[in-house]
């Protein structure tokens, strides 16, 4: 299921043609890369969802669905630079993790998975 994410012809990119449809399967890729030093890239696959009228908009389109439900590590997270939103997107994330994972695990499993994906303190600046 998950293998072909990678295979296209549909991305999102300056170079992709293909018109994205839903149930197409493709992934979110954020990164940074210092040159020379490091790198990090936070990965999820999303599945293209039926074209939606929004609020304010003229024209129907497209949503994501996460399908790739696991924490996002923290420790990566400098909340001063995010935005009150980034920060509620990324809450409401670990609320679902934990609300579709949470109930298959026990023990110790699960006390991981509740701090891994308790929310955020947020002090955001911006």
């Amino acid at each position: 299921f998950y293998l072909a994410v990678h295979e296209g012809p549909q991305r999102i990119a300056r170079t992709g043609t293909e018109k994205l449809l839903a149930g197409m399967m493709l992934s979110n890729e954020p990164g940074y890369y210092k040159e020379g030093a490091y790198g990090i890239r936070i990965e999820n696959l999303v599945l293209v969802t039926a074209a939606e009228q929004i609020g304010g908009g003229d024209i129907a389109m497209h949503g994501f669905e996460t399908l790739t439900l696991a924490p996002i590590d923290k420790r990566l997270v400098r909340t001063e630079l995010l935005t009150r939103d980034e920060l509620h997107w990324l809450d409401e994330y670990h609320a679902r993790v934990l609300a579709e994972i949470g109930p298959m695990l026990d023990g110790e499993t699960l006390a991981w998975l509740e701090k891994a994906t308790a929310p955020l303190p947020h002090d955001a600046k911006i």
